[in-house]
């Protein structure tokens, strides 16, 4: 069975949205809760394809989990594990339950961990995650497609990472919280996701400190001082920067709640320039609006705080239809434009070459049948699509799945012409199907 989207654009959005919780750090959570020997609770649990897979993973390795749907939380009892394997089959699905091998590590001191998998947007190496957990006294070897890590203690070291990696940052601290001495991170990754699993694991017992900084201290503490917590997961910041979006590009009006506006500081700033208009209601709103047309921008994309890759494809929606030539460059993907043919199809003017892109700007896009080929990309052809006039249908929507949760619902609040349906019935449209069936719950 098929799903696809169907959006009839040219229709302006008003109202309100409220973001869920952030998947790329509730992702990580799940996975720290391994590190406790009794039971933990989350909190703002977006209902996404990615999380039903983490919970799959920690299931796999013995820890006993429970989704409440109707309350966005999670149990996690991971006082007994049962392994440290966590198979190919998921792992190759999505790239983020690879931080299940610094929770193992850290707490198990062996883990089997498949290589990760998640979105094609370009080449993400492993080195650094294993070049970490080795400064810190484990060893690690690839086999048959899995990384064999094994550890007779672990033992604080000073680490320096060549980029900041997230991934790499959060695999070093979940192993490093239970290692002897200090770890001392630098050149780590700066995201609010990061602050977040700080945060989580400080609340559960760890001395975590400089999360949110290029340097990231970690104190070493031992298993019984760990313990389970609740805790509420942050808002998703790429959500929001995609209804922020959505507002502008179809000149519309919305506020956009439950968000941490600090969080989107430079996206927000470039949407001004571009024409937007941007006001702050309270700490946790804002009111996004766009009466006239947008004026072209430049985008260099770059780690957290620098403009985020994750709304670069959004960003460029928003670029085929702005007055003048916009030039964006891809400085962390080499495979993040993988939308421009489909924008193109609707009539977008882009010429790229390698990771730049120029878009010069035409006055309207045109429908057409598109097809995501990743979570983010797809995301901008909701965008586009909303913006242009007739009717577009997306398909593989199940990339757009792993990341936005209830979206057609949301989208059709604040007024959007949108529906999921089945291609093996096209004149069936269910207006009430949520991203996920109750049989994956």
């Amino acid at each position: 069975m098929t799903e696809k989207i169907r959006i009839i654009g040219g229709k302006q959005l008003k109202g309100e949205v409220s973001v869920s919780g952030a998947k790329n750090a509730v992702l990580k959570l799940m996975a720290a809760a391994l590190l406790a020997k009794s039971e933990t609770k989350l909190y703002n649990v977006p209902e996404l394809t990615d999380v039903i897979i983490m919970l799959n993973v920690l299931e796999q390795l013995g820890a006993k989990v429970q989704y409440n749907k109707i309350e966005k939380s999670i149990v996690i009892n991971a006082e007994n594990l049962t392994g440290v394997r966590a198979s190919y089959e998921l792992v190759s699905r999505m790239r983020a339950s690879f931080v299940v091998l610094g929770a193992l590590v850290g707490r198990c001191k062996e883990a089997v961990v498949a290589l990760p998998g998640g979105c094609a947007i370009g080449e993400r190496k492993v080195d650094f995650h294993i070049k970490g957990l080795e400064t810190l006294g484990t060893t690690v070897k690839i086999e048959n497609g899995y990384v064999h890590a094994k550890a007779k203690k672990l033992i604080g070291g000073d680490i320096y990472l060549d980029i900041p990696s997230v991934g790499a940052t959060e695999n070093i601290m979940l192993a490093a919280v239970l290692a002897e001495g200090a770890t001392r991170i630098q050149n780590a990754a700066q995201e609010p996701e990061i602050v977040d699993l700080a945060n989580f694991l400080n609340a559960m017992g760890a001395d975590v400190n400089g999360a949110g900084t290029s340097e990231i201290l970690i104190n070493g503490v031992k298993q019984s001082d760990l313990h389970g917590v609740e805790y509420t997961t942050i808002p998703d910041r790429i959500e929001a920067g995609t209804y922020a979006t959505a507002f502008i590009a179809t000149k519309g009006k919305g506020i956009i709640k439950n968000i941490f506006p600090g969080h989107l500081t430079f996206y927000t700033s470039k949407l001004t320039k571009m024409g937007a208009d941007i006001k702050l209601l309270d700490p946790t709103s804002i009111e996004v609006s766009c009466k006239k047309r947008l004026e072209a921008v430049n985008i260099i994309t770059q780690p957290y705080p620098g403009f985020p890759t994750d709304l670069q494809s959004m960003a460029m929606a928003l670029a085929t239809v702005a007055n003048g030539v916009s030039i964006i460059t891809e400085s962390l993907y080499e495979n993040r434009f993988m939308q421009v043919p489909e924008l193109r199809k609707m009539g977008a003017d882009i010429h790229q070459e390698r990771n730049h892109a120029l878009i010069k700007g035409v006055k309207s896009l045109t429908s057409a049948n598109l097809r995501a080929s990743d979570l983010r990309a797809g995301a901008s052809l909701v965008i586009a699509a909303l913006m242009a006039n007739g009717e577009s249908i997306i398909d593989n929507i199940y990339h757009i799945d792993r990341g936005y949760e209830l979206l057609e619902q949301k989208f059709r609040m604040i007024g959007a012409d949108i529906v999921r349906f089945n291609d093996d019935e096209p004149d069936v449209v269910n207006q009430n199907k949520g991203n996920l069936s109750e049989s994956k719950l």
